[in-house]
């Protein structure tokens, strides 16, 4: 969000836009404009393909466009935690204690 904030509120920058993810493999975006083959702009080594149906944000350069990821609900996650979840329910956890969560149960706490 910050990097949406961020880009929209500048005022040289390029005007990011939100719209819903279209199409089987998340490279298609409608949003005031449609959006097709998309890269997907992520940090390294963490590689999804966002699911149809999610809002995605998109930011124009002037190569192409990218997408920078989908609006995602926090949940119950606290401050500095991560999760790394698939559209079919599985899930990995790190939790702020050193606790590893794996759909839900802690693992190599030995």
């Amino acid at each position: 969000m910050w990097l949406t904030r961020t880009i929209t509120h500048h005022p040289d920058a390029p005007s990011a836009a939100a719209g819903i993810v279209r199409g089987k493999n998340g490279s298609e975006v409608g949003a005031e404009v449609e959006f097709r083959h998309l890269p997907l702009c992520a940090p390294y080594g963490v590689v999804g393909v966002p699911p149809a149906g999610e809002q995605a944000v998109v930011l124009p350069l002037s190569g192409g466009a990218v997408t920078l990821g989908v609006l995602a609900d926090a949940g119950e996650l606290e401050e500095g935690e991560v999760m790394l979840r698939s559209r079919g329910g599985a899930s990995i956890v790190l939790k702020n204690d050193g606790r590893v969560l794996i759909n839900g149960r802690e693992m190599g706490n030995d």
